[in-house]
């Protein structure tokens, strides 16, 4: 079955464009926690979240249009009124779009590895973005990263970590699997076939 045709405009932009940031609670229209998606990929995460979630206040980065627009008609056709998705890149935009100590949590599945040496200096987690993430957060907010790639895992923990996050498991330590977590599209794959996945909650010192 051929899947629906994408919205036919850049989704989150009455967002993205801002330079100061919105009320949130007049965009969702209701009050509670702000939680971020960096990288939101197909949507899975996000959708199965906010399903699970409905009082959470969820905002969704991801740059690639097919995604952000497919997560976006999803959530409009499935009622989900407590997610928005930007197609944008979160390193310009997050900035901008909330406020020191705003954000109850920092979600980040499996972002793109850059296997290029050149290439590193794209990747999301840099020392400069894990302070100002930390710097957005409120005092005991959390940080869920799940990736499948093993030195970019322990790199981007060892990033993290050094700006400033806690780890209650112990420096360097991954996090077991939680069936409770709402799992992505890709992690479901993992989860059938058993492929590793190196998973960190780590939190904002209150």
């Amino acid at each position: 079955m051929p899947r629906p045709p994408l919205l036919p405009d850049p989704v989150g932009l009455h967002l993205a464009n801002l330079d100061t940031p919105p009320d949130w609670d007049a965009e969702f229209g209701f009050s509670g926690p702000l939680e971020l998606e960096i990288g939101s990929g197909a949507g899975g995460h996000a959708l199965e979240y906010c399903r699970r979630n409905p009082g959470v206040r969820f905002v969704a980065f991801e740059w690639r249009k097919k995604y952000a627009r497919d997560t976006q008609d999803r959530a409009q056709k499935h009622g989900l009124r407590n997610l928005r998705v930007l197609e944008a890149d979160a390193r310009s935009v997050v900035p901008r779009l909330f406020a020191a100590g705003s954000l109850d949590a920092i979600h980040l599945q499996f972002p793109d590895p850059w296997w290029k040496r050149a290439h590193f200096k794209r990747a999301v987690v840099q020392p400069d973005f894990a302070r100002l993430m930390l710097e957005k957060m409120k005092p005991g907010g959390l940080f869920d990263m799940r990736t499948d790639v093993q030195d970019r895992a322990v790199n981007m923990l060892s990033i993290l970590e050094g700006a400033g996050f806690v780890n209650p498991l112990g420096t360097g330590v991954f996090h077991p699997y939680d069936p409770e977590e709402a799992p992505s599209t890709r992690e479901r794959r993992y989860l059938v076939s058993g492929e590793p996945v190196y998973r960190a909650r780590l939190r904002k010192p209150s």
